[in-house]
């Protein structure tokens, strides 16, 4: 089996500015919130430079992106370097992440009563975490 290449990516000011704002984040961020913390900051980026950053580091796995509550999609540098889903807080935005076992064996197991291969998927889970139910 092939190994499949890996896209070269510029190293741009503007590249290394968005990588430096996501690593001091804790939670997801839509791109227009990051952008708009990059302008706090000075950091000259438009908005289409930061669509296309975000984007590009997602595909090559530098960042995870969901979708948020309505639908945006939110990224984040995250910490786990394995498959892993979210819990995600509706109110403040915090995000835990999870390793789920049981998740993965039932991925696995739909998949192969189903004759499918090459499976992957995405399990991202809504509540209100702690602080939030609480107040």
């Amino acid at each position: 089996m092939s190994e499949v290449p890996v896209k070269e990516q510029r190293v741009t000011k503007q590249r290394l500015a968005i990588s430096a704002a996501l690593d001091g984040l804790a939670d997801f961020v839509s791109t227009q919130e990051l952008h708009r913390l990059l302008h706090e900051r000075d950091v000259r980026v438009s908005l289409a430079t930061t669509y296309r950053i975000l984007a590009s580091m997602a595909d090559d796995g530098l960042v995870d992106t969901l979708r948020n509550g309505e639908g945006e999609a939110v990224y984040r540098r995250c910490s786990a370097t394995s498959h892993h889903h979210h819990l995600l807080c509706r109110n403040c935005g915090k995000t835990v992440e999870v390793e789920a076992p049981a998740v993965e064996s039932w991925a696995a197991a739909v998949a192969k009563e189903n004759g499918f291969t090459q499976v992957q998927h995405t399990v991202e889970i809504y509540g209100l975490c702690p602080e939030c139910a609480a107040a």
